[in-house]
C-alpha cells in the first residue's frame, strides 16, 4: 500500500489555511486602514486577539486532547510571552520619550542619566528608579524575542521533567500545573517582582518609532501576523499528531502503561509535547498583548487556564480545528456579551444583564456540551464528513432498488 502524503493524511490543513486567508483578507478590506471603515479598528484588534487565542487553544488541545495531559497552566506560558515582548515595548517607547524631554538640556545627559530617567519613568509607580535584573536585555528587540521562546520553553521543560520523571499523572498533574500558575501569578503581583506588580505593563499598543503610523494600519499588520502564526502553528501541530509520533502520543493518552510496556519512553514524548506547546503559547501571547495594549498578573491567574480548557472542550477536544473554533466562538461571544452588545432581558421582576451573566452562560454551555455533546462543535464536521461518505452508497442503493 502506497504511503499517503502529509497533506493527504491531514486534509483539514488546506481548508483551515484557506478559511484563515479568506477571513483575514475580508477583515482587511473592510477595515478603516483600507478606507472602507465597515469594521472599526478596535474590532480589528479583537479579531487579531481572537486568532492568537485560537493558536493557544490548538496548543492546549495537543497537550490535552491528544496527549491526555490536562494542563491548567498554559495561559501562564501565554502571559510570559506577553511580558517578554512587553518589556521591550515599554523600554523602547519610554526611551524615546525621555530622549525627547532631555534633548533641550543645556548639558547633554550621560548614558547613565538617561538609563536612570527611563527606569524612573517605568518603575516610579512602584516606588523605585532602578532596573531589576530581569530587564537586562530589555533594550534589545532580538534578545527579548528570544525570551518569548526561551522563558516559557525552559519553564515548561524544567517543570515537565520534574513532574513526568516522577510519573505524576491525572488529576494530580493538573493540580501541579495549577499550583505553578498560581505561584507565578502571586509572584508577579508583588511590586518587587520587577514587572510593576499589579500595574503590569501598559501602553503596549504604541510601537516605538511608529508614531506616524495610524493604529488602523498597525492593527492590520498584527492581524496578518497573528493569522500567519496561527496557520504555521496549525501545520506544526498537525505534523506532531500525525504518523508514528501521533500514534504514540494518542497511545499515551489512552493507555500510558501499555505504551511504556511496548518500549517507548513515555516521559520523553510527554515532555516534548508539553514544551513545544508552551513555546507556541508564548508566541501567541507575544502577538496578543501588543494588540490588547496591557498585561497584568491577572492574565496568568489559574482561572485563565481554566477558561482555556473550557474553550477546547466546547470546540471539541482531540480535533485541532475544533479547539480553534471553540476559542473563536467563545472569544467573540465574550466580547459581544461583555461589551454591552447583547441586549438585556427584562423579566419584570429581574433584568438579566449579560455583562454580569456571561460567565454563568459560559459555565452552563460547558456543562451542556460535556453531558450531551462531548465531541463539541468540531463533532458537527465529523457528522458532515460521515454523511458525505455515505452519500454515494445511498445513491447506488436507490439505483438498485429502481432497477429491480
Amino acid at each position: 500500500m502506497k504511503n499517503r502524503s502529509f497533506l493527504a493524511q491531514n486534509p483539514s490543513i488546506l481548508w483551515f489555511i484557506a478559511a484563515i486567508a479568506i477571513f483575514t483578507l475580508g477583515a482587511t478590506l473592510m477595515s478603516e486602514a483600507a478606507g472602507t471603515g465597515l469594521i472599526s479598528t478596535s474590532f480589528v484588534k479583537t479579531l487579531g486577539k481572537t486568532l492568537c487565542l485560537m493558536l493557544v487553544a490548538i496548543a492546549m488541545d495537543v497537550v490535552w486532547g491528544y496527549c491526555g495531559i490536562l494542563s491548567l497552566g498554559h495561559m501562564a506560558f501565554f502571559g510570559l510571552g506577553g511580558y517578554a515582548i512587553g518589556m521591550w515595548l515599554m523600554y523602547a517607547r519610554t526611551e524615546i520619550i525621555v530622549a525627547e524631554s532631555l534633548a533641550a538640556a543645556t548639558i547633554p545627559p550621560t548614558p547613565q542619566e538617561v538609563s536612570d530617567a527611563i527606569a524612573s519613568q517605568i518603575f516610579g509607580v512602584v516606588g523605585t528608579n532602578k532596573f531589576p535584573w530581569i530587564w537586562t536585555f530589555a533594550d534589545s528587540l532580538f534578545l527579548q524575542l528570544l525570551m518569548v521562546v526561551l522563558v516559557p520553553g525552559l519553564l515548561a521543560l524544567v517543570f515537565g521533567w520534574l513532574a513526568f520523571r516522577s510519573r505524576v499523572t491525572g488529576v494530580y498533574l493538573s493540580i501541579l500545573t495549577q499550583a505553578m500558575t498560581l505561584a507565578l501569578s502571586l509572584y508577579l503581583f508583588q511590586n518587587d517582582s520587577g514587572l510593576r506588580g499589579n500595574n503590569g505593563l501598559s501602553g503596549l499598543q504604541n510601537l516605538p518609532g511608529l508614531d506616524g503610523v495610524p493604529q488602523a494600519t498597525v492593527s492590520i499588520a498584527f492581524l496578518w501576523a497573528s493569522a500567519l502564526a496561527l496557520a504555521l502553528g496549525y501545520v506544526l501541530f498537525a505534523w506532531v499528531v500525525s504518523g508514528k509520533m501521533g500514534s504514540v502520543i494518542r497511545g499515551v493518552r489512552d493507555n500510558e502503561a501499555r505504551v511504556r510496556f511496548l518500549g517507548y519512553h513515555v516521559e520523553s514524548y510527554k515532555l516534548f509535547v508539553f514544551t513545544i506547546t508552551a513555546v507556541v503559547a508564548g508566541i501567541a501571547g507575544a502577538l496578543y498583548y501588543p494588540q490588547a495594549g496591557i498585561i497584568n498578573p491577572a492574565e496568568v491567574a489559574p482561572i485563565a487556564s481554566i477558561y482555556l480548557a473550557v474553550w477546547v472542550a466546547i470546540g471539541g477536544r482531540g480535533r485541532l480545528y475544533g479547539a480553534a473554533i471553540g476559542a473563536a466562538v467563545v472569544s467573540l461571544l465574550s466580547s459581544w456579551f461583555t461589551s454591552g452588545g447583547a441586549p438585556n432581558i427584562d423579566l419584570g421582576i429581574y433584568v438579566i444583564n449579560w455583562t454580569d451573566w456571561w460567565l454563568v452562560l459560559l459555565g452552563v454551555s460547558f456543562v451542556a456540551v460535556t453531558l450531551f455533546f462531548p465531541k463539541g462543535i468540531g463533532g458537527l464536521f465529523d457528522l458532515f464528513i460521515r454523511n458525505d461518505k455515505r452519500a454515494p452508497d445511498a445513491v447506488e442503493a436507490r439505483r438498485r432498488e429502481a432497477a429491480e
